[in-house]
């Protein structure tokens, strides 16, 4: 058990979820636990259902059943609702604003924030993890770079001061470079007070990363654990990280 499943209550629980695409079973009883502090993976092949369970999570998809708590409550409503909660979402695909500069971006993520001090607080926190976006604060979203663009799109998700940040394949697309520099970026995410839970297809880079990990297939939970001893497990060695021989 980690330092943070000490705390009783998680701070996220997916409870028997259920999400269907007309005959298209997406999630099949899918249940997950995040508590406070952590870093929490996903893993799974391409159309395991792992965007499916974090737009279900976000309101943006119909759960058919199953339960969402944050906190204890059962977290009901719109994506714009549930932001206001303190869960926040980094996209799949990234979805910046392409006519919109990065500083106007950056803003649109800060709405449910009231207080203007906090937002220029989290503005400054933004530009320290991602240099490049203070760079281009004035430059148009859709001509920057892909890997400018995923630091925009967590940057805004940010600036919502979750507490729940959900991210949605930020290394898709991206140099083996720019993902590690993202990745680093994460875990000081992590430990300046923003609990993660993060869903991969690059499923080495998320176990380095992450405290714990789960295995999605055909919208499935099918083994969870600790995030290194998931990383050493021939299984998902063989199945995900390409070899059957135990990982350095």
């Amino acid at each position: 058990m980690t330092e943070a499943q000490n705390q009783k209550q998680p701070l996220l629980s997916v409870r028997d979820l259920h999400v269907s695409y007309g005959a298209i079973k997406a999630l099949r009883g899918f249940n997950l636990d995040v508590y406070p502090g952590e870093i929490v993976c996903v893993i799974g092949s391409n159309g395991a259902g792992k965007s499916t369970l974090m737009n279900a999570i976000m309101g943006n998809v119909k759960r058919q059943s199953g339960k969402i708590l944050f906190e204890g409550k059962p977290l009901e409503g719109q994506s714009f609702q549930i932001v206001t909660k303190g869960l926040s979402l980094s996209p799949e695909g990234r979805k910046v604003f392409a006519p919109l500069t990065v500083y106007e971006n950056l803003m649109m993520g800060s709405f449910p924030v009231n207080d203007k001090e906090k937002v220029k607080k989290d503005l400054e926190w933004v530009y320290t993890l991602f240099p490049r976006l203070r760079e281009r604060s004035s430059q148009y979203a859709g001509t920057l770079s892909g890997g400018e663009q995923q630091m925009l799109a967590i940057g805004r998700a940010l600036m919502a001061s979750p507490r729940l940040l959900l991210l949605d394949e930020p290394s898709l697309g991206l140099a083996p470079i720019i993902i590690k520099d993202i990745f680093k970026e994460l875990k000081r995410i992590n430990e300046e007070g923003v609990t993660i839970l993060l869903v991969e297809q690059n499923a080495r880079q998320a176990l380095l990363l992450s405290h714990r990990g789960y295995v999605m297939q055909t919208g499935q939970l099918v083994m969870e654990g600790d995030a290194k001893e998931l990383l050493h497990n021939p299984e998902i060695q063989a199945a995900y990280l390409g070899t059957g021989k135990k990982a350095h």
